[in-house]
């Protein structure tokens, strides 16, 4: 698949198969996914994979803010990502002091460009997902025993598509764009 095509055709997808994506399937993915960049080539981004419906249904009820559109995703849920970065490593020259007035934000930045890298591949790889921002960090990591040095970015549902969700309207590239000095 093209990049360009994969970028244009790539969907957030919320309606999926009733079966589980394969273990092995989503190692490609990450393995795919490990090349995002990050700052200092720190590659702080970290999947955690939830294919166990009963902790599931627990992010569903603790996880998602009582959202009740991402509760209703998660209730039909057979598979779940949490990506989580590092903490305290993006944004830094040293191991004290941040570079920019932006500080820690980088680690959002980081973890950013890795959720899209994960969605780009999964697609490549036929495997649908949608991202959850309206999540409760702290229960998630609770819940999928996240390592004390790490926090949770986003949560993606993911799985095989039962949906071909068209294409939303895209703002005009005049709207989008400028050149400065002009």
């Amino acid at each position: 698949m093209e990049a360009i095509e994969m970028i244009k055709e790539r969907r957030s997808v919320r309606k999926f198969k009733n079966e589980k994506v394969n273990r092995e399937t989503m190692r490609e993915i990450v393995d795919i996914s490990r090349w995002a960049p990050s700052w200092g080539n720190f590659q702080v981004a970290r999947y955690t994979f939830v294919d166990d419906e009963t902790m599931i249904k627990q992010i569903a009820s603790k996880g998602v803010n009582g959202f009740m559109y991402n509760v209703g995703i998660l209730e039909n849920a057979k598979n779940v990502a949490v990506l989580s970065f590092v903490k305290g490593k993006s944004g830094k020259l040293d191991k004290d002091e941040y570079a920019t007035s932006k500080t820690n934000v980088w680690e959002v930045f980081d973890a950013g460009l890795a959720c899209q890298t994960f969605c780009l591949a999964a697609h490549a790889k036929g495997i649908g997902t949608v991202i959850m921002g309206v999540i409760d960090d702290k229960s998630i990591s609770k819940v999928v025993g996240l390592p004390e040095e790490e926090t949770v970015a986003a949560l993606m549902v993911y799985g095989y598509p039962d949906e071909q969700p068209s294409p939303t309207p895209r703002k005009d590239v005049d709207d989008i764009m400028r050149f400065a000095g002009e």
